[in-house]
């Protein structure tokens, strides 16, 4: 035994010379190279111990040759080592642990060739980042705690003796993953026999980012409507070279946060289809690392300045519609650039917050910021989404006064009085079906009474929080007959719909030179109108 001789920097090849009876431990030594102990071939050694000798950087060929003629558990921990080179153990019938090597890095695809006896691997606390398949055919214990850098694990198919794991990462396990109903359903060869911990928990199940085929589907047609509807939107609007109207001006920002929100869908899908089928592979660097923090970036921004501006246009069009005669009182463009202001502003902190530590993206493979596990991000998570609520309900409200305000008015016929109804009838269906199923369950799962797994709320996540990001292009835009206008003039720049676009131009100069009689204004013009109001004759 040779022990806390930091001093001893070599021995020589021939101090260990025919020594039947040696008993071999070297710890916290200053030694730089591994003794030659090819010439001891003790009989009675069990156990060999090398530890804390922080100076010994490589594991060479042959490290061990002619140590021992019997089995031995070999205990090669918290050393210096940042390498196992080729045949590093030939010869030897050893028990191997490398745990606690903290700089171990590479471990070659050659380095057990030629050993034998007991295959437990333990390579826990170790920055190992690659497992040599060569390896894995005899192994029955992997050991792998602490293994920050284990991010991936070689193909199951490959531990033929496995029988159990001790892993670093819970998302591991699915790899040996019993049911047959999962995606792991082809190496379940070997599954029924594999002990594994740590098992993965309800936030992370075993099974692919979209969990269901058909989600699969759809969040691909959900995303590119999405991108391309609010595209046409921001092309349309800011390429229009009439007046810069307040209605226009939100909607520009509304387009672009659906737009955010198509982006994180079609990010999340394409994220889904590169990992399909092995997910347990990449979640750990997927969930950890920059790409998810986007994601949840954006859709926690999307999200958050999507309902501010709906909420802002529903009143701007209850204020412009209250003061309709009141010209001292309409609302400027220089007015709702401060209110978008602090909109943005909003929305970023709001998205911010998870990145900084309150809360967390990491949480589920979908990154939404669903860690509740302390009082601040339970609060953080519980805010936003009654504040959320809280929109909803002042458009409620708003679109209730409007209906009010216009029937009101004796000009208006039944007619029109009743599309005024069925048009915010919609408007607040569409905000309700994306809002309520949302904010029902995730509030329950914020205050720690989950009503649904993670894979339902996928479901929840594809089917209905997008909804509004789709149809608002449509309910607020592409039916508009300002819109119509400023489309089919962009479209006749390019030599299409010239006759159309004409039209528009003079319908827009007789209006503006007096030319007819125009109709009073309600939001602005006719981008944001809910239905045309003509003076009575």
């Amino acid at each position: 035994t040779i022990t806390n001789s930091r001093h001893l920097a070599i021995i020589d090849k021939d101090a260990f010379w025919n020594l039947p009876k040696l008993k071999y431990s070297i710890s916290n030594t200053g030694l730089k190279l591994l003794p030659d102990v090819s010439k001891i071939n003790s009989a009675a050694l069990d156990f060999l111990d090398l530890q804390e000798n922080m100076h010994i950087e490589t594991l060479p060929p042959n490290a061990f040759l002619g140590l021992s003629t019997d089995v031995i558990k070999e205990r090669l921990t918290r050393n210096g080592i940042k390498e196992i080179q080729s045949h590093a153990f030939n010869g030897t019938k050893m028990q191997k642990s490398l745990m606690g090597n903290q700089l171990l890095k590479h471990i070659h695809s050659q380095a057990f060739v030629g050993a034998q006896g007991p295959v437990v691997r333990d390579v826990s606390h170790t920055a190992v980042s690659v497992l040599p398949e060569k390896i894995l055919k005899d192994i029955k214990v992997l050991i792998a705690k602490a293994a920050e850098r284990l991010k991936k694990l070689p193909r199951p198919d490959l531990f033929t003796q496995l029988t159990e794991a001790n892993l670093t990462f819970p998302s591991h396990c699915c790899a040996f993953a019993s049911s047959r109903k999962n995606f792991f359903r082809d190496f379940c060869w070997n599954a029924n026999r594999v002990m594994c911990f740590p098992k993965p928990d309800a936030f992370n199940p075993c099974e692919d980012i979209m969990g269901f085929t058909y989600l699969r589907i759809l969040i691909w047609f959900i995303s590119v409507l999405a991108i391309i509807g609010n595209l046409a939107v921001l092309t349309v609007l800011l390429s229009s070279r009439y007046k810069l109207t307040v209605p226009r001006f939100l909607m520009c920002h509304l387009a672009f946060a659906d737009l955010c929100m198509g982006v994180y869908l079609i990010l999340v899908a394409g994220v889904d289809v590169h990992t399909r089928g092995r997910y347990y592979n990449y979640g750990v660097d997927w969930q950890t690392g920059s790409g998810c923090s986007i994601a949840g970036f954006l859709i926690v921004f999307a999200s958050e300045l999507s309902v501010y501006t709906l909420t802002a246009i529903t009143l701007e069009r209850w204020y412009t519609i209250t003061f309709a005669l009141r010209l001292d009182r309409r609302l400027r463009v220089r007015h709702a650039c401060a209110v978008m202001a602090a909109g943005w502003l909003f929305a970023s902190i709001a998205a911010l917050l998870p990145i900084a530590g309150v809360s967390s993206f990491s949480k589920v493979s979908i990154c939404l910021p669903m860690d509740v596990e302390t009082v601040a991000s339970q609060a953080y998570v519980v805010a936003l989404l009654l504040l959320n609520v809280a929109a909803f309900l002042v458009v409620c409200v708003c679109y209730l006064c409007i209906y009010l305000s216009v029937r009101k008015r004796t000009f208006v016929p039944a007619s029109a009085d009743m599309r005024v109804a069925k048009r915010m009838a919609v408007l607040i269906f569409t905000d309700f079906l994306c809002m309520a199923p949302i904010s029902f369950f995730a509030i329950s799962a914020a205050l720690k009474l989950p009503l649904i797994t993670v894979s339902h709320a996928k479901v929840l996540l594809v089917l209905f929080y997008p909804i509004n990001s789709c149809a608002n292009p449509f309910l607020y835009a592409f039916c508009t007959k300002t819109f119509k206008r400023d489309f089919f003039i962009l479209a006749s720049r390019f030599g299409c719909f010239k006759a159309r676009a004409q039209m528009y131009r003079t319908e827009t100069s007789l209006l503006q030179n007096g030319g007819s009689t125009p109709t009073p204004k309600t939001c602005e013009g006719t981008l944001y109108s809910l239905v045309p109001i003509n003076h009575s004759h």
